[in-house]
């Protein structure tokens, strides 16, 4: 998996206007009644569309680049997300993810503090994250995979495995023919 170096010095006027549009759509959308047609119009803004449906994520959502930020169908996402999408994050199909959890798909150089270096993360079908648990930039939770609450994840998570604690290690791995093809 190849990392993408962002210099933030190097930021463009329009770099700065999508920045200054994705701020406005986040005040917009943590100050909206989630119940509302305009809680999600403001959603679908902004994540560019990249939302499947029956998905729903609860306010408040924070983040960069959540234009990269690409949720399936039947997710549900609890609140106080924290999507650093940067590297990119995809979320799949029927994926579960409970309230104060970190997606980080992206880090800052140890030597230049103003380059991100960035990774995607994939958040596979079925999967469930746990309240409060982070995931590293160019991690990959496997498909019905489960993260602990407070886990933090640094290396890839297989199908059906269990991970907990920090960092995270594999627990169990559950039956994968108990879920639904």
């Amino acid at each position: 998996m190849e990392e993408l170096r962002v210099d933030m010095r190097k930021r463009t006027a329009e770099d700065a206007a999508a920045g200054a549009r994705q701020e406005e759509l986040l005040f917009r959308l943590n100050h909206t009644l989630p119940t509302t047609p305009e809680y999600m119009e403001t959603l679908r803004a902004l994540l560019d569309g990249h939302i499947g449906e029956g998905s729903f994520l609860h306010a408040p959502l924070a983040g960069a680049a959540l234009h990269k930020l690409v949720i399936g169908s039947g997710v549900y996402i609890n609140a106080n997300l924290l999507a650093m999408a940067r590297g990119g994050i995809t979320i799949e199909d029927d994926v579960q993810i409970a309230a104060n959890v970190q997606l980080l798909s992206n880090n800052h150089d140890p030597y230049d503090r103003q380059i991100l270096t960035c990774k995607p993360i994939l958040i596979r079908k079925g999967a469930w994250i746990g309240a409060g648990a982070t995931i590293m930039a160019g991690v990959t939770v496997g498909k019905y995979a489960i993260v602990g609450a407070a886990a933090v994840v640094t290396h890839d998570v297989g199908d059906c495995e269990v991970v907990v604690g920090n960092p995270a290690k594999v627990i169990r791995t559950l039956d994968a023919k108990r879920f639904e093809p």
